[in-house]
């Protein structure tokens, strides 16, 4: 079982993890020592084994067998919903591959809740977690996010932010950005704001607490005018055998050349049609 724990607001937990707890067997907890202040103050008495980012295939195997054997295990994460951004991933996909049945309890997820305070466009969204450490692999998921049209979710830590603030704006340039710090807590704090003010905000105050950064998408419009801009130094008769030569034709390459100026397949048509007619005269005159 997935169980989803409070993000901060212990009032948070549901009656249903407060149970399932209760009654399984053993719980899987990402930190055990934060755990057990939870299970406290439910006096929830069910024992506990550590499961987290170090252990995750080796505890894994140690879980399976344990639950083929007959036993029920509760996976809890520090903060929120198990295997969102979290080594909980590996488990479910292994019970999978055992055929093992998994069931969520759902509850608090810190990335949902800031999308929901952001103010920005929740129809359409990508989650991120924390951005790749290893400085390629970080440059490659930036350079796929600048032309991300959906609202994104990023996680991150103090100590990181104001780095990470400065790629993302380096990057994508001064997009809206909400900034959500210590959700259901006491301080908890939302900010409307752009990448370049909240740089100049973390300038003068030093981040606390876990942040969730809601970050503006860009806008179909805006792609489109990069798109057409891309291709005015090419004629439409260049732009059409561009894609021929991947193998596109007729009225397939005829409508990506449409999309990509940002005009009609009409429009595309006439000038093909102008474009061979010219092409014939040239050649009876010559």
């Amino acid at each position: 079982m997935l169980c989803a724990t409070p993000i901060g607001n212990l009032q948070d937990m549901t009656p249903r993890v407060v149970e399932a707890l209760r009654e399984a067997d053993l719980i899987a907890a990402e930190d055990t020592r934060n755990s057990i202040k939870l299970l406290n103050h439910f006096h929830i008495s069910t024992p506990m084994t550590s499961y987290h980012e170090y252990n995750k295939i080796e505890k894994a195997e140690y879980l399976i067998t344990y639950m083929e054997n007959g036993g029920t295990v509760a996976l809890v994460t520090d903060a929120g919903t198990p295997a969102v951004s979290d080594p909980g991933e590996a488990l479910v996909r292994m019970c999978q591959e055992r055929q093992i049945t998994v069931t969520s309890l759902p509850g608090p997820c810190a990335c949902i809740t800031a999308l929901t305070l952001s103010g920005l466009s929740t129809g359409r969204f990508c989650f991120e977690g924390f951005l790749p450490s290893d400085k390629k692999e970080k440059r490659e998921v930036l350079q796929e996010l600048c032309e991300e049209s959906r609202t994104i979710i990023l996680y991150e830590a103090p100590h990181r932010l104001v780095r990470t603030l400065t790629q993302l704006r380096d990057a994508l340039g001064n997009r809206r950005l909400t900034l959500c710090r210590e959700l259901t807590k006491k301080f908890e704090t939302v900010l409307p704001t752009t990448l370049e003010d909240a740089l100049a905000l973390y300038e003068r105050e030093t981040p606390r607490g876990e942040y969730v950064l809601v970050l503006e998408g860009k806008s179909r419009a805006e792609k489109k005018k990069e798109s057409a801009g891309r291709w005015e130094e090419t004629t439409i008769g260049e732009h059409m055998q561009y894609y021929e030569e991947k193998g596109i034709t007729g009225k397939e390459a005829m409508k990506l050349v449409a999309a990509d100026r940002g005009v009609s397949r009409r429009d595309v048509y006439r000038y093909l049609v102008m474009e061979k007619e010219q092409t014939k005269i040239v050649g009876k005159n010559s």
